[in-house]
């Protein structure tokens, strides 16, 4: 099953696996020096606009996010290589940051930390719908199976309902579309290099 994983979305499980058991070593330092905190409070730093998304707030919360690695991540890297997953995963985390820093300072929510590779996650997720779209996808609960750009689509639908709604609050809804819609710039960008060229 391991081999089966492509080196860079390896390298990227197997980081944030060992920061996470490095949080539960250190305590609440990492996340002070290297969570997301709002930019109006003194324990921001640039650094964290990247940082944040190699931390968790829990086993559940890492097992869900390493699990969308796993399922959908080597299929993007080797569509796009190395280089370029990499370089895609890593503008997915900071535009989710920068979308939820947008959302929570206009909105005027309480200032909080985040953490998570969600931003990236849902970037990913837009990746797999847009390359492979009618290839099927199974969901846990419940358990239909649905085209993959539909699956995308009402995930989207669904956090921005959530977001909008403050329905389940804790989580950074406008992180993840920010990681979609980073996602979606980014490969529009490189398609439209590719016809240039």
């Amino acid at each position: 099953m391991l081999d089966q994983i492509t080196p860079i979305n390896k390298a990227l499980i197997l980081a944030n696996v060992g920061i996470f058991i490095l949080q539960n070593l250190l305590g609440g330092l990492i996340e002070v020096w290297f969570a997301l905190w709002p930019p109006q409070l003194p324990y921001f730093k640039p650094w964290q606009l990247l940082t944040y998304g190699f931390l968790h707030g829990g086993m559940a919360h890492l097992f869900f996010n390493m699990f969308a690695l796993f399922m959908f991540g080597s299929e993007i890297e080797r569509l796009f290589g190395p280089k370029r997953y990499l370089v895609y995963y890593l503008l997915c985390v900071v535009g989710a940051a920068a979308m939820h820093i947008i959302v929570v300072t206009q909105a005027g929510l309480p200032p909080a930390p985040t953490v998570g590779a969600s931003g990236a996650v849902f970037g990913l997720l837009l990746a797999f719908g847009m390359a492979y779209p009618k290839r099927m996808i199974m969901l846990i609960f419940p358990p239909i199976p649905m085209p993959a750009w539909l699956f995308v689509t009402l995930y989207g639908l669904l956090e921005l309902y959530l977001g909008i709604t403050q329905t389940a609050s804790g989580i950074a809804h406008f992180a993840h579309l920010g990681g979609m819609a980073t996602g979606f710039v980014v490969i529009r960008y490189w398609q439209g290099q590719k016809r240039i060229r």
